[in-house]
């Protein structure tokens, strides 16, 4: 597959990305754990149909963090304006799915379909008790071990509350503990200053007129459940699928069911 990478110069950041395939504009937006590589089985399997996206924002991947305010949604605008991307689908994961409905509330004009992947909600903080993990992440926060933290936090949110790592393909765990470990090591350089958008997204749902398929791993953090409920109840055209046997990257897990969930979704609403 021919492929086009490159770095894109963005609100004073150089954001890398690649691009596969023609057609129709889709553009996937990596979880707080991961980067773009989490996206390589969506990447082929969709670039077929759509001209596929995908980057690692800022601080994450081959993205390095640079000083000053920055948002992820007007990084990914600035992203799409550069690739002259007027209108496109939108899907993100996790942290990435909250930039996503971000930017779907900024600019309604300029997105088709959105994919939210247990999808962080800006300015949602359910009253959940923290992941069993919590207070050994904080301990090796302390100490700096960021090896540690990302094992940790590889337990919390690829194996999920209910299964050991002997449950999950090593593969997938040890990918996301290396694009992990890239992200932690940038956050400790304490460069960038991220702002968010007011009012929160919690507080305008309703006014996302998108339609929105909202996919989530059964064994994935109870947060994530309030999150996707919370979905549910407000968006006003959204459809949501559980898919078993999968924590909070499912796409990786199961990627030809999370591709053949996504293709039937966007079949439906061409």
């Amino acid at each position: 597959m021919l492929r086009e990478t490159g770095m894109a110069e963005v609100n004073g950041a150089r954001i890398y990305y690649e691009v596969a395939g023609e057609g129709e504009p889709l553009v996937f937006v990596h979880a707080g754990i991961a980067d773009s590589r989490m996206w390589e089985d969506q990447l082929l399997a969709f670039a077929d149909r759509y001209r596929v996206i995908r980057h690692d924002m800022r601080g994450f991947g081959m993205t390095a963090m640079v000083d000053g305010p920055f948002s992820y949604h007007e990084d990914l605008r600035g992203l799409l304006d550069s690739l002259d991307v007027e209108r496109a689908h939108l899907m993100g994961c996790s942290m990435g799915g909250g930039a996503v409905l971000d930017f779907a509330l900024e600019y309604p004009q300029r997105v088709g379909y959105l994919v939210l992947v247990g999808s962080a909600v800006g300015g949602f903080a359910p009253d959940i008790d923290p992941p069993r993990q919590w207070d050994e992440i904080l301990a090796a926060e302390e100490d700096s071990d960021l090896e540690r933290v990302s094992e940790l936090e590889v337990q919390v949110w690829v194996d999920g509350p209910r299964r050991s790592s002997a449950d999950v393909d090593a593969s997938v765990r040890n990918l996301v503990r290396e694009m992990n470990l890239i992200a932690l090591r940038n956050e400790a350089s304490g460069l960038g200053d991220e702002w968010a958008p007011e009012p929160p997204a919690a507080d305008r749902l309703p006014d996302v007129q998108a339609p929105t398929l909202l996919i989530l791993g059964d064994e994935d953090q109870p947060s994530v459940f309030a999150a996707a409920d919370l979905l549910q109840r407000e968006l006003p055209n959204v459809r949501k699928v559980v898919m078993h046997g999968t924590a909070h990257v499912p796409n990786m897990e199961r990627p030809e069911e999370f591709n053949r969930i996504v293709q039937d979704f966007l079949k439906d609403h061409r």
